[in-house]
């Protein structure tokens, strides 16, 4: 892994060893080293040199964590892109173009008294980050349009912020370095790429970035031990901060009886619930910013209520509450203007974008929703006022049940928020304090807990109507051996404008996962329209078990695709089993004829109860010997096996003891039944041995004779034939994954039974257009085969994983 970072980025791979060495070497990595800093650092009383040396350094251990997680996400993708010698160029002159720009800005604000600017002066800063951030955002001249907007937004807003509200030299050199870094992408590195217009998730994801970005500039000077920004006073305004003794002392000596009785019981407050109720703005913009990126309406007007009210707030705060310092008109204008226009220029973008905004909720949804959160503000009240009243012995003042009640508006608002709700009593026992202090974090954490579940959530729409429609597309079009699969209960559907191609899926966890190909003749423009559908819902769609043809199609679309599993194909019109290399099966055909074992159709929903009660309990025997849920999804179970259409094939004694049980999927082609696929598999633990073999033989001759053309013994997850070609990184991580899963499901065990048929192997891809989504895919394609693993049978899995991954460690230690 380490050889093969070196080969792939060497240059970012020597100078983080370089940069370590030297830090360990000199003391840097740790506490600040102010007098190593004063003689390597850059600022405006340093020598010309320092420029250079600064690079080499950072300012404490921090600093040197995060600009090597910097550079280990940049250099290897500069280097891929540029090549070592221009990116080492970039990285340089992006650091050192940065730092006299950043040092120049400092000096020109010292001539205008800048007092922000003034207090930088005699300061130094050092780190490579400088020409990190330049080197990340000249890289994304080289990026597709897509990651170029969300990069260069993100880190722009990021070192903003930091610039602003943080505010210490360092800061102000990021940011002067990403400038530089646009500059020298624009000048020397820009590509004669065609422009493309943003799409619709695209702005979505852009306005989110924005307003995402609004909310944490307080959060970073709530957090900065010490912040030096010109928007400092804006965070000290919105968040609630513990007083100084010495503050709180001045104070309660002259005559402000209610701003000191404030800060007595902000001193009194618990810094955890006071935290929570000082980031709730903030965590509120989050939560909204999450339901702008799925398109949802209610953050739209959420987000435009809270921006307009934040401004009118703020502005209020600035014209008749806020400390002015002496200092001049721009610096006036700059520090007090910028908390008030943000907002309003968020509000702006909100207003030009707002057609990107227009998934509703279901009424059901919004009605569940007000409910839910008028209870809990009727519980939560009613548990304040009344559990008050019976401990207010714990109050200072002991207050009665009316003083309680006009108290109550206060608990859903940080302790003296902006000094407009004097409090007028403290909690001292633990019953009080609880009440007092939690009462408003509970409740605004359930409110920001059903936000979040509102925009994530998808809400079924599909009707009996739409899945017949799909069914009927389904039999005259045909499909992948997987086709019927589209049928099942929990799909909805996508169908074109002229309702002739339709797409079967699932939304989990905001991935739209398909089940098989498109159904219809125009795939592409299926496929096409059903990501335009996705967008305008915040999904992102994910084509799951689709096949080579599919896969090229979407290719041209800009899709990725990775193999997922292998279809086994039997060929009956010249299927004998006769050779050597049928000898499995014969034997379990003749092993079956001796113990009278015969294998008989029958419709599920047809089958006497003596039956189909042996099945389910083969089925359960068979659920509980593993300890782990049925898996669903391409995985059939019970419920399936009554499905219109579907055969079971079930090997039964002279005593009618059932010995094993297949269920057969109907494939259709222009409206005739042209092969079956292999779904539910169950065998008797103490019943005939060969059942398996024995049924789908059987199945193969009888179907023969009944003119069908083939049978698909369907794709085991996680197996494939290795064709000799070199894996890609995320075709190993799934080719691990099935080795990990092996002794809980089996996959690949399966997939080497299935051999014994001779099959023609047709491989299944899942296709996906963005692979930033690849960790969500991942976790929506899990939950999709397991929607019912609780936590103790998650424990299970995890420790048979884990057991399995130790003794394959083991072993390749001692073969080494």
């Amino acid at each position: 892994m380490i050889v093969r970072f070196f080969r792939t980025a060497p240059l970012t791979s020597t100078f983080l060893i370089v940069f370590w060495t030297v830090g360990a070497l000199t003391g840097a990595i740790g506490d600040q080293n102010d007098q190593l800093l004063a003689r390597i650092g850059f600022g405006t009383d340093s020598a010309p040199w320092t420029v250079f040396s600064s690079a080499l350094w950072s300012m404490d251990l921090l600093g040197y964590v995060a600009t090597t997680v910097l550079l280990l996400v940049v250099g290897p993708l500069a280097e891929r892109s540029f090549g070592v010698p221009r990116t080492a160029a970039v990285f340089l002159s992006a650091h050192v173009v940065g730092s006299f720009l950043g040092l120049g800005l400092v000096l020109i604000g010292r001539d205008v008294h800048w007092s922000w600017l003034d207090s930088l002066v005699g300061e130094v800063a050092a780190g490579p980050s400088i020409g990190g951030v330049g080197l990340l955002l000249a890289l994304t001249f080289r990026m597709p349009p897509l990651w170029r907007r969300r990069v260069r937004l993100l880190t722009i807003l990021s070192v903003l912020v930091l610039t602003l509200y943080s505010g210490w030299l360092e800061d102000l050199l990021r940011l002067s370095g990403g400038v530089s870094g646009l500059v020298i992408g624009a000048l020397f590195l820009k590509s004669g790429a065609v422009h493309k217009p943003r799409t619709f998730q695209d702005t979505r994801v852009l306005v989110a970035l924005l307003l995402a970005a609004s909310a944490l500039g307080p959060v970073v000077a709530m957090m900065s031990p010490y912040p030096n920004g010109p928007l400092l006073w804006f965070a000290d305004a919105v968040a609630v901060t513990q007083p100084s003794q010495e503050y709180y002392d001045a104070v309660c000596s002259s005559d402000q009886v209610d701003l000191c009785r404030t800060m007595t019981i902000q001193l009194s407050y618990g810094r955890f619930p006071a935290l929570v109720m000082s980031l709730l703005p903030a965590l509120l913009l989050l939560v909204l910013a999450e339901g702008l990126r799925r398109g949802r309406r209610f953050a739209w007007w959420s987000a435009l209520v809270c921006n307009v009210a934040y401004a009118a707030f703020i502005g209020w705060y600035v014209v008749e509450a806020a400390r002015i310092p002496d200092a001049g008109a721009a610096e006036m204008a700059f520090s007090f203007g910028v908390p008030m226009l943000a907002p309003l220029a968020i509000t702006i973008v909100l207003l030009l974008t707002r057609k990107h905004f227009a998934v509703r909720l279901p009424r059901h949804a919004v009605r569940k929703f007000w409910r839910f959160t008028a209870g809990s503000v009727a519980l939560l009240s009613a548990l304040y006022v009344f559990g008050g009243y019976l401990v207010r012995d714990q109050f200072t003042p002991e207050p009665g049940f009316a003083r309680l009640l006009a108290d109550l508006p206060t608990r859903f608002l940080p302790p003296g928020y902006l000094d407009l709700v004097p409090l007028q009593f403290s909690a001292e026992g633990f019953v009080g304090t609880v009440l007092f202090e939690y009462t408003g974090v509970v409740f605004w954490l359930i409110v920001l807990a059903g936000l979040l579940m509102a925009s994530w959530r998808s809400w079924p729409s599909s009707c009996e109507k739409e899945a017949a429609h799909a069914r009927e597309l389904m039999q005259r079009y045909g499909g992948s051996s997987l086709s019927y699969m589209t049928t099942w209960r929990g799909n909805q559907y996508w169908f074109t404008p002229d309702g002739e191609n339709a797409i079967a899926y699932r939304v989990v966890a905001t991935i739209a996962l398909t089940v098989g190909d498109p159904i219809g003749p125009a795939r592409v423009e299926a496929v096409r329209g059903f990501t335009e559908f996705c967008a305008s819902n915040g999904w992102t769609p994910c084509l799951y078990s689709v096949g080579t043809e599919t896969r090229e199609a979407v290719a041209g679309l800009g899709w990725s695709a990775v193999q997922v599993a292998e279809d086994t194909v039997i060929e009956l019109d010249k299927l004998s089993f006769t050779g050597k290399k049928w000898q499995d099966v014969r034997t379990a055909l003749n092993k079956a004829a001796k113990a009278g074992i015969t294998a008989e159709w029958c419709a599920f929903g047809d089958a006497p109860f003596a039956i189909t009660d042996q099945i389910r309990s083969i089925s359960a025997e068979w659920v509980a010997d593993k300890g782990l849920p049925e898996m669903g999804f391409t995985l059939g179970g019970l419920e399936e096996l009554t499905g219109e259409g579907v055969r079971c094939l079930l090997a039964v004694d002279g005593d009618r003891t059932v010995h094993g049980v297949t269920s057969w999927l109907p494939v259709y082609q222009d409206g005739e039944i042209v092969g079956y696929t292999l779904d539910f598999m169950r065998r008797r633990a103490n019943g005939f041995r060969g059942s398996m073999e024995f049924l789908i033989a059987s199945a193969a001759l009888q179907l023969q004779t009944e003119g069908v053309r083939f049978l698909s013994l369907s794709g085991a997850p996680l197996a494939r034939l290795d064709r000799g070609e070199r894996p890609r990184a995320l075709q190993r991580v799934l080719d691990f994954t099935g080795q990990v899963l092996e002794p809980v499901y089996g996959f690949r065990s399966l997939f080497a039974f299935k051999a014994k048929f001779q099959p023609t192997y047709r491989p299944m891809f899942m296709a996906y257009p963005d692979s930033a989504a690849l960790p969500r895919i991942a976790n929506a394609v899990s939950r999709a085969y397991l929607p019912h693993l609780n936590a103790r049978q998650g424990l299970r899995l995890a420790t048979k994983m884990l057991i399995r991954t130790r003794g394959r460690a083991t072993l390749h230690g001692r073969s080494q």
